[in-house]
């Protein structure tokens, strides 16, 4: 009789390469902690500079790429987090600042109940057009997906609870450029829309 055991080590299933067992996990852990802890500093686009632990960065996958962090565990053992500031320039400090805020709140609390990060997220996009706006730039240029979501979604709820046109283009403070000829031309193209 032959008898096969599979196994699954605590870091889920291997690598190719050859495990040398436990203290590997271990080792990775203990890598992944040193750098989640090491301090980089961001410069955004005014020059203001935020120092901030590398672990709350690296929500942002543009910041894990201009920090040159190695996808690899091998590679990850060399690296050393950039001794001088990585620019931002298209982020404002006052929203660099809020999205440091956004990360900082998810990296320390993920253990928290849905429920109560919700809550949190609804109260941190209570905030003005222009900032909210500035937001979802930044989020997006920062590659940060639960953040850029979180602010589209505050964006489509302000559209959705606008009953008109006209009320969201107050609610936005957007001018209509069209002539009432162009509008009415507009309305009987999409008159299906309205039908139900």
């Amino acid at each position: 009789f032959f008898f096969f055991f599979f196994f699954q080590a605590e870091d889920g299933i291997r690598d190719a390469q050859e495990s040398r067992g436990l203290g590997d996990v271990y080792k990775r852990q203990l890598i992944h902690m040193a750098h989640n802890d090491a301090d980089i500093v961001l410069r955004s686009k005014d020059e203001r500079e935020f120092k901030v632990k590398f672990g709350i960065a690296l929500m942002s996958e543009t910041i894990k790429a201009l920090a040159s962090y190695p996808e690899e565990v091998e590679e990850q053992e060399e690296w050393n987090p950039p001794q001088s500031a990585i620019p931002l320039p298209p982020v404002e400090g006052n929203i660099l600042e809020k999205v440091i805020e956004y990360c900082t709140y998810h990296s320390e609390n993920q253990e928290a109940k849905e429920d109560e990060r919700d809550a949190w997220d609804k109260k941190f996009a209570q905030v003005d057009d222009d900032t909210l706006f500035s937001l979802i730039l930044a989020a997006n240029y920062l590659d940060i997906k639960p953040l850029l979501d979180l602010t589209c979604k505050t964006v489509a709820d302000y559209i959705k609870a606008c009953k008109t046109p006209q009320e969201i283009r107050r609610r936005f403070n957007i001018k209509n450029d069209f002539t009432p000829e162009e509008e009415e031309e507009v309305r009987k193209e999409n008159a299906w829309c309205e039908e139900r």
